[in-house]
């Protein structure tokens, strides 16, 4: 464990020399940034160690020594003081170098922008996506997070069509990552008079929050457009242009936002958005350039693919990536979702 952090200090080391050397504006030098970011305490932490363990050494060199008369009783002092500090220094390293290993880069990750979308099954989907997103309002809460609405489309049944928020709070990257690809939803709809099964699909999205210093938009790279907002009607229909479309020209992302009744809040949450999105390209293409086997590249591979199936008339979640059956759909939706999300970490499987 002090091995390993002596190398993680060496890297360090090594890329602050580097990093001079780089374009500021490029992903490579944001790449190292964040590296350097997620290093910097544990390096701090095996400095602070390895002062405690010298210090140590020295009074027990004094211990050897028979001539060292009244010296070897401060000796022994200072070695039962120094004892407890270094075995505290060695447990937040260990903590540190687990929370590296389960999460990558996660230290360098401040929060999470989810985006849910309703998928095939018209009205019932666009249910479903409600549904998810109470769920992970409630896992939210449960886990102590910050949760913020960035926008949402709402269904006229009640339902939405599209949601955009973000999470803040200790591990959210690494427990949330997991969570993108296609949810499968079995049920009987509301509007079914017949009682029969309809099979209706969520899309998911998990986008890294790192910070707009991390992340570089230039002016000339981006278009803005204005536009009236829509939504179901009543007093909450903007009549002035408030809504904000952005589109990053270099990608062809395009992010809007139209919540706020404020161009300026507007414009400020579609950012947010298109940065966390930025921030997952060059995540993403990071992992393609430095995968060496084949479990690696699925890692940025295709999402859309089927993740989990909530079966309702079985009370029953599967998650197909670990083969995991829990018969307690009710609460799962709930919230308790923290033994599925644990389960993703600890085996970390392909996003």
């Amino acid at each position: 464990m002090i091995e390993q952090a002596g190398r993680l200090k060496e890297e360090l080391d090594g890329l602050g020399q580097k990093i001079a050397s780089l374009d500021r504006k490029g992903s490579e030098y944001r790449s190292a940034a964040r590296r350097i970011k997620v290093l910097t305490p544990i390096a701090e932490l095996y400095g602070e160690y390895c002062r405690l363990r010298e210090e140590a050494d020295e009074a027990e060199e004094i211990l050897d020594d028979k001539d060292s008369g009244e010296l070897a009783e401060l000796a022994r002092e200072e070695i039962l003081k120094l004892s407890p500090r270094m075995d505290l220094v060695r447990d937040k390293i260990s903590g540190m170098l687990e929370e590296l290993a389960a999460g990558g880069d996660s230290a360098g990750v401040k929060g999470v922008i989810v985006e849910i979308r309703a998928g095939t099954g018209g009205d019932e989907a666009a249910l479903f996506a409600k549904d998810l997103f109470n769920m992970y309002f409630h896992y939210a809460e449960e886990k102590g997070w910050l949760l913020e609405v960035i926008n949402c489309h709402e269904s006229e049944m009640g339902g939405v069509k599209e949601i955009i928020f973000g999470l803040e709070g200790n591990r959210v990257w690494e427990l949330m990552r997991q969570e993108g690809g296609v949810h499968r939803v079995q049920r009987v709809p509301l509007t079914e008079s017949s009682g029969r099964i309809h099979t209706s699909t969520v899309t998911v999205a998990v986008l890294p929050e790192t910070g707009e210093e991390e992340v570089k938009v230039e002016p000339k790279d981006l278009r803005v457009d204005t536009y009236r907002s829509s939504g179901a009607g009543g007093q909450h229909v903007n009549v002035t242009d408030s809504a904000v479309r952005l589109t990053h020209i270099p990608t062809g992302i395009v992010v809007q936002c139209q919540d706020e009744r404020s161009q300026h809040k507007n414009r400020a949450k579609a950012m947010r958005v298109l940065h966390a999105r930025l921030s997952e390209l060059y995540m993403r293409k990071k992992e393609e350039e430095t995968a060496r086997d084949r479990s690696q590249q699925v890692k940025t591979g295709d999402r859309s693919q089927k993740i989990r199936t909530y079966n309702y008339p079985q009370n029953r979640v599967t998650d197909h990536r670990v083969n995991l059956t829990l018969h307690k759909l009710d609460s799962i939706m709930k919230g308790g979702i923290d033994h599925l999300l644990e389960a993703l970490a600890k085996q970390d499987v392909p996003a």
